[in-house]
């Protein structure tokens, strides 16, 4: 199978965070495909990441390899008649400029993206950065790096994307550096002259009860609380979602809202949660739940400052699919939607939805490879109630692919849209 395996770029770093940065090949034993500069994918390949839109429908997202140099991409699909036309709008350097985007991007409403790299940097732990793109009148794109990690106190190695709060400042999650070297939650403050200032604010291996290794994107309330989870906990394997609050004096607290692990419960939330407007919280586990070790779907309920968790679907590892890594998301109807990385023919798309108080899940699609393998982040919603998201493997080149999901009268039809 032609497949880039993306944590070849991570030979430098230490053997416990390859461990965290994907899963594992669904070919194990199979060596990777040694690619040749002349013919590096040129939009990129193997993208782990969910995609954005815009307001015009446009989509955006990374690829952790290939380009002009072999070390990952930013890309766009632009809707053009019955096709899609794709841009590389970037094509990272590696070194000080970073390589390996391994966790999306996001826009603001200028119309900038924002992002990471897991890797590269800033010599010699080339533990990452955080990026801008900012586009111009002449559709050309430029990069300007806002923070280089050096794996120290100010973290490392971020692999989620970045949420904005209503006052434009970034909030991101590094699974490494900060003071227990067990991975940070962070703040990103721009200045007038254009300048960002990191602030940690939340050094993870605080406390026997606290997380390790935050590997999901972080969730922002109207108040500006942030929520998010960790693969592993000092001493809870099965991870822990967490609440972050901030105080009046500039200070922030974490809240432990729910461990993960015990019988029956899933292990290994992955991918990073999201709110309803009641302010109830929605994620994923990689393994774990009542019936096969296969992951869980699972809903945590705020009453009187005490969480509840309830798991809405346990995997199987059979049709309905196996090990959910990214986020799910919500339509109108309170539906939930996610991809799983196994289970099926090569990887699904399931929705979750309740029915007379009981939550059902049905697969939308079976993956397998000219339609894509291994699909290991969350999907995104455009006006009409499509769906849009990425496998890492498969697809005509084996690189991966961009899929789109059409919806009509209930029946789902899936739609290549890039081959990498």
């Amino acid at each position: 199978m032609k497949r880039v395996f993306a944590l070849l770029v991570l030979v430098g770093f230490l053997s416990l965070t390859v461990s965290f940065l994907a899963p594992p090949s669904a070919s194990a034993g199979t060596a990777p495909t040694i690619i040749s500069p002349a013919t590096y994918p040129p939009f990129g390949a193997n993208p782990y990441s969910p995609l954005v839109i815009d307001s015009a429908g446009n989509l955006y997202g990374t690829a952790t390899t290939g380009g002009r140099h072999n070390f990952g991409t930013v890309f766009r699909l632009t809707p053009a008649a019955d096709k899609w036309v794709a841009t590389v709008l970037y094509s990272f350097k590696g070194g000080e400029d970073g390589d390996l985007p391994y966790g999306g991007v996001i826009l603001d409403g200028a119309g900038n993206l924002y992002g990471t790299t897991t890797s590269g940097g800033k010599p010699p732990c080339s533990c990452g950065t955080v990026f801008e793109l900012t586009p111009s009148t002449t559709g050309a794109w430029t990069k300007t790096v806002l923070h280089r990690f050096s794996g120290g106190g100010d973290g490392g190695t971020p692999a989620a994307a970045l949420v904005f709060d209503s006052e434009g400042n970034l909030y991101g999650t590094t699974l490494n550096g900060g003071a227990f070297n067990e991975g940070t939650v962070l703040k990103l403050t721009p200045s007038s002259t254009g300048k960002w200032t990191e602030k940690i604010l939340h050094n993870f291996g605080s406390g026997v009860n606290d997380g390790v290794n935050p590997q999901g994107s972080l969730a922002i309330d109207s108040s500006g609380n942030l929520y998010g989870t960790t693969t592993t906990g000092v001493y809870n394997a099965g991870g822990v979602a967490f609440k972050l609050s901030p105080d009046s004096i500039g200070g922030w607290k974490e809240t432990i809202l729910h461990p993960f692990g015990a019988s029956g419960d899933g292990k290994g939330p992955y991918g990073g949660l999201i709110l309803d407007s009641a302010g109830n919280l929605y994620g994923t586990t990689i393994s774990g739940g009542k019936k096969e070790n296969a992951g869980t779907v699972f809903e945590l309920t705020p009453s009187s400052g005490v969480w509840t968790e309830t798991v809405l679907h346990s995997f199987t590892a059979g049709t309905d699919g196996k090990s959910p890594y990214g986020n799910v998301v919500l339509d109108s109807a309170g539906s939930l939607y996610g991809t799983t990385a196994y289970g099926g023919s090569a990887g699904t798309v399931f929705k979750v939805a309740q029915s007379s108080g009981i939550w059902r899940e049905a697969v939308i699609v079976n993956f397998g490879n000219q339609t894509g393998d291994n699909p290991n982040a969350g999907l995104v919603f455009d006006t009409a109630g499509n769906l849009y998201g990425t496998t890492v493997d498969g697809g005509t080149n084996g690189f991966g692919t961009v899929f789109e999901l059409t919806v009509s009268r209930g029946r789902w039809t899936q739609k290549t849209i890039l081959n990498f």
